[in-house]
């Protein structure tokens, strides 16, 4: 089982940026990557980025690639998505996610074995 727990969502205006937590625990030694995924009110969930554990490779959405920026302190267990020029679009509940197995897509939700709550970002105009 792995636990996590996300944080560091809030309000924020177009331009601005937000830097959101994930803290991991339980049997962490399982995980191959850990991705943020987000669902918006009335659309479904989609893959922000992902970060392999241990290699520390990082593959982003075009929608945040080179706004968003994924990394991950091994010591703590915590992996962060720092978002820079925020847009309205943004907006939306931020997952994190664990996926243990490594063979299947990292890019789909139905991988992720692992959820955390969620934490709302909401972008202003």
């Amino acid at each position: 089982q792995v636990q996590l727990v996300e944080s560091g969502g809030g309000l924020a205006q177009a331009g601005d940026s937000l830097r959101l937590s994930c803290v991991a625990s339980g049997r962490t030694s399982d995980t191959y990557a850990m991705g943020w995924f987000r669902q918006a009110p009335g659309k479904e969930r989609e893959f922000v980025g992902v970060i392999t554990w241990t290699a520390g490779n990082t593959y982003y959405a075009n929608s945040v690639k080179g706004r968003f920026t994924i990394s991950r302190d091994n010591a703590k267990n915590t992996m962060y998505l720092q978002m820079n020029s925020l847009k309205p679009e943004d907006t939306a509940v931020y997952y994190c996610a664990a996926k243990i197995l490594l063979y299947g897509s990292v890019f789909t939700p139905d991988q992720y074995r692992y959820w955390g709550q969620g934490t709302q970002v909401t972008v202003s105009s």
